[in-house]
């Protein structure tokens, strides 16, 4: 593969004239999280489900729930508004709303995804159970008469119970057992299902549900918030990734070996200085070949943009990441992002610890470029041999230009584990500095597991695990 190589070089501090003309114009400001602004969110979401309940409560006349069926049907209308709000705010969760996600992180967006998604669908699915029961009663027929009656009789059920089959199986493909068996592209074109399903259920909602009929208000208010939210996940996961892809024109200019199994991929694009990131956050990368351009997936850069360059550094542990050692220069790329809080602005303390396994030596080392020079950081690489220490000359001359320590480890765990007693000896100021920890999930739990042992408060614990 020819390869051609771009006038700069990775791994100094000050950007080169030789870098083109971008290289002369400051770098757009990343904004500082802004946590007052989530927690004003959570409260709108916390009243509009208070709201939800209240409305449907008040909806049900004393007549109709002390009729025969009354209670379940109030129950099943309970129930479904309950899981039908529950399903948007698990959808806005994933929308990637910038001043969320700068605050959670993706990672945290994805963890409240996991917690909050049993909730709609458990709750849907009684909705589903009781509403029958209810009719049932009403009619005074059997349960399985009433499960025909419903689907040929009422306007939008095989919609609704299409929806719900498919909430249901999205649901069922994320039990960690089953998702750990499947292909990253299978698991996340199935979870697209999940936005199909609520949107083929919107108009049951709207015809059917008692706190809907002959409500045209509360037609229009539930309306705007379905239309604003399907709008805020078209405008964050399609429109901003699709301007920003154009506005930034990335394709590949040298795909680099680091390692054993680890190669760079440098990108050249315009207006790079205006590409506001942090050191340690990543991108969705989509690179435009008949193999690849369907699917995106997140690396983190090894460097801050050098306009107008971009790098990141991939080690080969799936069919994809191999892949793309095969890239060919001129390659198209398209980009979602940055994303992520494994960044300075989480820093408490002045001085900070830098930990990577492996290659979550990519995001320690952008990370440790973003450091203000008096940072005098300590920086621990764990290999299991010395040519696994990727990176390590770039992460070497960083440490000394901001006067700081540079610990290698290489061997098995138990040669060069870091425990309760050897984490201290290599760091004896540890509990005055943040942590940051970055490597594959078993290596980061462990040792943010051994910082809490120590007496390390959580909040100055900040770890990106790479599930590889």
């Amino acid at each position: 593969m020819a390869i051609n190589t771009p006038p700069i070089a990775f791994g100094t501090d000050a950007p080169s004239s030789a870098r083109g003309k971008q290289a002369g114009k400051a770098r757009r400001p990343v904004p500082a999280p802004r946590p007052g602004l989530v927690t004003a969110a959570a409260a709108v979401v916390g009243v509009g489900l208070g709201a939800t309940l209240a409305l449907t409560i008040t909806s049900e006349t004393s007549s109709e729930f002390t009729g025969p069926g009354g209670v379940a049907s109030f129950a099943g209308n309970l129930t479904g508004m309950a899981g039908s709000y529950l399903a948007l705010v698990m959808v806005l969760l994933v929308s990637r709303i910038p001043f969320v996600e700068h605050v959670l992180g993706l990672d945290g967006l994805l963890r409240w995804h996991r917690r909050v998604a049993p909730w709609p669908i458990s709750l849907l699915v009684a909705h589903a159970v009781l509403i029958t029961i209810g009719y049932a009663q009403t009619a005074k027929t059997g349960t399985w008469h009433e499960v025909g009656t419903l689907l040929t009789r009422y306007p939008d059920m095989i919609t609704a119970a299409v929806g719900l089959g498919l909430m249901c199986l999205a649901g069922v493909i994320s039990i960690r057992a089953i998702r750990s068996r499947l292909r990253r592209e299978t698991w996340w074109t199935v979870h697209l299902v999940m936005y199909l399903a609520l949107a083929i259920s919107f108009a049951h909602i709207i015809v059917l549900g008692p706190s809907f009929v002959g409500h045209p208000a509360t037609q229009v208010v539930w309306s705007v918030a379905w239309a604003a939210s399907a709008g805020l996940v078209l405008c964050y996961r399609v429109g901003l990734p699709v301007v920003r892809s154009i506005r930034h024109g990335l394709r590949v200019v040298e795909v680099r070996p680091e390692g054993p199994g680890v190669v760079s991929i440098v990108c050249s694009g315009r207006n790079l200085n205006r590409l506001a990131v942090s050191g340690g956050q990543f991108f969705c990368w989509r690179f435009l070949t008949r193999s690849h351009w369907w699917q995106a997936h997140p690396y983190s850069l090894s460097a801050l943009p050098q306009p107008p360059y971009l790098r990141l550094t991939v080690k080969s542990v799936g069919d994809h990441s191999a892949s793309l050692a095969l890239l060919r220069p001129g390659t198209r790329v398209a980009v979602e992002g940055p994303y992520g809080t494994f960044t300075r602005h989480a820093q408490r303390h002045r001085r900070a610890l830098l930990i990577a396994g492996g290659i979550g030596v990519t995001a320690t080392r952008a990370l440790l470029e973003d450091l203000p020079r008096a940072a005098q950081p300590v920086v621990l690489l764990r290999g299991t041999r010395q040519e696994d220490l990727v990176l390590r000359e770039e992460v070497a001359n960083l440490v000394r230009r901001r006067g700081g320590k540079l610990h290698e480890l290489t061997g098995t765990r138990e040669q060069q584990g870091l425990d309760e007693q050897s984490l201290p000896a290599l760091v004896p100021d540890l509990l005055d500095r943040d942590i940051f920890v970055c490597g594959p999930e078993g290596f980061v739990a462990d040792i943010v597991a051994t910082a809490r042992a120590l007496g390390v408060p959580d909040e100055v614990i900040h770890y990106e695990a790479f599930a590889l």
